[in-house]
């Protein structure tokens, strides 16, 4: 879970954009996240194919925790 503010200690997955082996590009929405204060969409930091989703939506998860896999494509 990506830190999106100061004061930001965990984040609820509101819902996934896309799925276990979907191709994704860096910049891509994947996700979307609910902090204390608004509702972001998270995107893809690198170009690769999503391998596996560990948290789900309606999860709340610390933040710099795993949330998903992605296998870089080179």
């Amino acid at each position: 879970m990506p830190k999106l503010g100061k004061s930001m200690t965990k984040g609820k997955i509101v819902k996934w954009l896309k799925k276990e082996g979907d191709a994704v590009e860096e910049g891509e929405p994947l996700f979307e996240v609910e902090t204390e204060k608004a509702v972001f969409e998270v995107a893809a930091p690198v170009d690769g194919t999503i391998r596996k989703i560990v948290a789900f939506e309606g999860d709340d998860v610390p933040v710099e925790r795993a949330i998903a896999f992605i296998k870089e494509s080179r």
